[in-house]
């Protein structure tokens, strides 16, 4: 028969959910997780990652110095993400006195499923905040007293506005001009699209798109296997969509839908990961590396814990990070915003 303590202990609760396998997101490899032992980094925008070409000389003459360019860079405040749940009394009560196993067992997984739930809530505003990057170019933080905007640099020629759900658009066209303009800006060719399900199956009905996928039957059901093979035989990026969703919680404890990715978003993205989301130190965890005995490596991107008030008398689990998606590659997207 456990206690609580020895269930929630803080070697449980980190084995927990360092061994605990969540589904991936899509954020997760396009920007992914690492751990620094820092509560900020040197964000950078813009960066151009072309070669710089060396030049060629004459004998015993000096060589033509390098210059190191002026990249965009700033230093950037992790977000500090937490949140937490109380355990209830009659689970505390079941725990110290179970009337069966049964019983017992039931409770303690109830228990690490709302572990589960915390550290995916954690996870979740993790994913919006790399999304939102991706899909507007910027993060605006408007929560809990912290407010500010983050604008990644992306260049004002690399967005724009488009009316392909509606009259007679010009969809290919418009992919190969937002294609060269980046190519155009950066040097980068974009190979890959992310966009909602909404805005593919309005490409899909387009009549110009269906002509040019299957000619005389043109009334064929479209499929996105069929339109991405169009697109790369004409040099265009292949299409992938994202319709995750989160919840959030207001203060009435009313719950709202939320998408991850913009659903009017269609944005190009070259090869490759296109930034990183740094994990940093929370106070919780910079306190509980001074424990003895407390092996600092044993620390994820997500501390949970498990810790007791009394003031009220009340048992409490939380899991808490501080993250903040870079995004180096911004100069080499394009967003547009599809209507």
């Amino acid at each position: 028969m456990p206690r609580i303590e020895e269930l929630l202990a803080l070697r449980e609760l980190v084995d927990y959910t360092q061994t605990r396998q969540f589904p991936p997101l899509m954020g997760e490899v396009l920007f992914p997780e690492q751990k620094i032992d820092a509560l900020e980094i040197e964000m950078l925008k813009g960066a151009n990652n072309l070669p710089v070409a060396a030049s060629v000389h004459s004998f015993d003459t000096e060589t033509e110095i390098a210059s190191r360019e002026g990249i965009n860079a700033a230093i950037q405040d992790l977000a500090l993400i937490k949140r937490k749940q109380k355990i209830s009394e009659k689970e505390l009560i079941v725990l110290n006195a179970p009337r069966s196993n049964s019983e017992e067992r039931q409770v303690i997984a109830r228990i690490f499923n709302d572990v589960d739930g915390l550290v995916n809530g954690v996870r979740a505003r993790v994913e919006a905040l790399r999304m939102e990057a991706l899909g507007t170019g910027k993060i605006v933080l408007n929560e809990n007293g912290v407010k500010g905007t983050i604008d990644f640099g992306v260049p004002g020629g690399q967005k724009t506005s488009k009316t392909w759900l509606s009259a007679t658009p010009r969809i290919l066209e418009d992919i190969t001009d937002m294609v060269n303009a980046v190519v155009t800006g950066s040097g980068f060719r974009p190979t890959r699209v992310l966009t909602s399900q909404k805005i593919l199956n309005g490409i899909l009905k387009d009549d110009r798109i269906r002509k040019a996928m299957y000619g005389v039957n043109a009334d064929k059901v479209a499929n996105l296997n069929d339109l991405n093979q169009l697109l790369v035989s004409q040099g265009l990026p292949k299409i992938a969509t994202y319709d995750g969703m989160f919840r959030v919680q207001g203060e009435n404890g009313k719950y709202t839908t939320k998408r991850y990715f913009k659903e009017d978003a269609f944005v190009l993205m070259p090869e490759g990961k296109l930034g990183d989301t740094f994990y940093g130190l929370t106070a919780e965890e910079v306190r509980l590396r001074n424990t003895p005995g407390v092996d600092i490596e044993m620390f994820g991107n997500i501390l949970t814990q498990h810790y007791t008030t009394n003031d009220p008398v009340a048992e409490w689990i939380k899991a808490v990070a501080t993250a903040m998606p870079s995004f180096p590659a911004a100069n080499q997207i394009y967003i547009a915003t599809i209507s």
